[in-house]
């Protein structure tokens, strides 16, 4: 089982992680270019915390593989948003 501890470290990451990536998306869809090195550091960062999610679900019980689940689902679908507006820019 994963710890206390553990679960609450990784809810912050994807929480700052999360806090990032809309900031990227919301100066990329204000600007008529991005900043490159931004966007591709809050996707890098989307996939990075995505890949740590998955490595707690291993160790996690069935409430917390739920709750992980989750956090993994918000994570691809602004990840995928970001990937699809990144083509039309």
């Amino acid at each position: 089982m994963a710890t206390r501890d553990s679960m609450d470290d990784l809810m912050q990451q994807v929480e700052d992680t999360v806090r990032f990536a809309q900031e990227q998306y919301k100066q990329s869809s204000l600007q008529e270019h991005y900043n490159d090195d931004d966007y591709t550091k809050a996707l890098q960062q989307l996939e990075d915390t995505y890949q740590d999610i998955a490595k707690m679900a291993l160790s996690a019980n069935s409430q917390q593989r739920e709750q992980l689940h989750r956090m993994r689902l918000q994570l691809q679908q602004l990840q995928n948003t970001m990937v699809l507006e990144g083509e039309n820019l």
